[in-house]
C-alpha cells in the first residue's frame, strides 16, 4: 500500500481593513514625529535673533516669536551666567524642548518667573525681560554686542 504525504494549507482570516487603517495612521504620527525632531535637530544650530527699527525677531525655533519693542524693558537687559546667577535657572519647562545643551520653549525660573528660552550656552545668556509677564533669554555668539545694539535702540 502507497502512503501519500498530505500537505494542505490552511490561512488565518484576513485581519478586518480598520487594522490597516490604524497601522497606516501610526506610521503617519510616527512620520510627523520625526520631522518634528528633525526640525528640533535644525533649529539646535540655527535661531537667529534680528533687532530692526520696531521689532526684536527670533526666527529657526518653533517658539520663534516677533516682539514689539514697546514691550521690552531695555532698560533692565543684561548678561548672565546661569552656572552662577540661580535664581534664573530654568527649574519646571512648562512648553518647550530641553535637551543637553539646548533648551527652547516656556519654563519657570527658579525665582518662579515666567521665561521663553532660547540657550545653547549657559554662560553666556541675555536676560531681556518685557512688560507682558515674562523675560526672554538667548544665547548668541556676541551677546555684549547686542546688549550695545539693544541699548541704542
Amino acid at each position: 500500500m502507497k502512503q501519500t504525504k498530505m500537505n494542505k494549507i490552511f490561512p488565518i482570516i484576513p485581519a478586518p481593513a480598520y487594522t490597516l487603517w490604524a497601522i497606516g495612521i501610526f506610521c503617519v504620527i510616527m512620520l510627523m514625529i520625526s520631522v518634528l525632531f528633525g526640525y528640533i535637530a535644525y533649529s539646535v544650530r540655527h535661531v537667529q535673533f534680528q533687532l530692526s527699527d520696531q521689532y526684536l525677531t527670533i526666527t529657526g525655533d518653533i517658539y520663534g516669536t516677533k516682539l514689539s519693542k514697546d514691550i521690552l524693558k531695555i532698560d533692565q537687559v543684561k548678561l548672565i551666567n546661569l552656572n552662577i546667577d540661580k535664581p534664573y535657572q530654568p527649574k519646571w519647562r512648562t512648553n518647550g524642548v530641553g535637551l543637553p545643551g539646548y533648551a527652547s520653549g516656556w519654563f519657570r525660573l527658579r525665582n518662579k518667573e515666567k521665561a521663553l528660552l532660547f540657550v545653547t550656552d549657559p554662560k553666556k545668556v541675555v536676560y531681556l525681560p518685557t512688560n507682558k509677564g515674562y523675560s526672554i533669554m538667548m544665547s548668541m555668539k556676541e551677546p555684549e554686542e547686542f546688549i550695545k545694539t539693544l541699548e541704542t535702540y
